[in-house]
């Protein structure tokens, strides 16, 4: 393993805590809502309140669905380190520019192939 292994490894156990610690604050909120929901009357489809409880609700899922989604692209990352193949662009199979990497350690394509 490489210096810009150790590197990239280090970049991507930070944003991998960074995701969990956002992932559990993201489903205390998803819980207090669904309980204010359950401890009110509001009914969805009638009362003025629901439906901010129900967009509440679906904000706070769509947000979970991101972190999960962002977890496992970090996950995936370290394995790309594990197998050798981090830094390659999984489309063209050239390397992928070290400033790209640094600016989103989960890349997976170069530059021009992320524009193509």
């Amino acid at each position: 393993m490489t210096t810009a292994d150790d590197d990239a490894r280090a970049r991507l156990a930070e944003l991998r805590s960074v995701t969990l610690e956002r992932l559990a604050a993201l489903r205390g909120e998803h819980d207090a809502v669904v309980d204010a929901s359950r401890d009110s009357n509001a009914d969805d489809e009638h009362d003025p309140e629901g439906a901010t409880i129900a967009f509440e609700r679906a904000q706070v899922d769509a947000l979970v669905r991101d972190a999960v989604a962002r977890l496992e692209s970090v996950d995936e990352a370290l394995q790309r380190i594990d197998d050798g193949t981090y830094g390659v662009c999984a489309r063209c199979g050239r390397p992928i520019a070290a400033g790209r990497l640094e600016a989103r350690p989960t890349a997976t394509t170069c530059v021009s192939c992320a524009t193509a």
